[in-house]
């Protein structure tokens, strides 16, 4: 019973003392010319949902939730984010070759498509990131459209 009373304080010990190490925040006061928005015609109803379901993930700027104080939550949330971004930056879309851009277009139809994208780890909490059938319908017959105008 002692070893548990130890092994709890030990742990909460931790808890606490991880709280001090700093993460790394995905936050910019200022909207490149290159961000995907800027640069095609997209309708306001898919910039929206875009906007909602993609781009705390896959730009410069995240809309952080009040957990992300909280670690190791904000670590998993710094490695979800560089992960996205690597992936695909939406903010950095102009700097992409031609080739580059069509070929992340059919990456997101292909994607939305399958339901996996947004992820269900996002959209878990994040239930307005969700894409409704008609929303997905909507923003891969749009995408679909600029990959061709490409």
């Amino acid at each position: 019973m002692k070893i548990v009373k130890i092994i709890a304080i030990v742990l909460l010990v931790v808890f606490v003392g991880i709280q001090f190490i700093p993460s790394s925040r995905n936050q910019s006061d200022s909207v490149p010319e290159t961000d995907f928005m800027l640069v095609n015609d997209v309708p306001e109803n898919i910039q929206n949902k875009l906007q909602v379901s993609c781009y705390d993930c896959h730009s410069n700027n995240t809309q952080y939730p009040w957990y992300n104080k909280v670690q190791p939550v904000a670590w998993f949330l710094e490695d979800h984010i560089k992960e996205g971004k690597a992936e695909l930056n939406f903010n950095e879309w102009d700097s992409l070759s031609t080739r580059r851009k069509t070929s992340k277009l059919r990456s997101i139809i292909k994607q939305i498509e399958n339901g996996e994208m947004p992820l269900d780890s996002y959209t878990f909490i994040h239930r307005d990131a969700r894409f409704s059938e008609a929303e997905a319908e909507e923003i891969i017959n749009w995408v679909t459209q600029l990959k061709d105008s490409l």
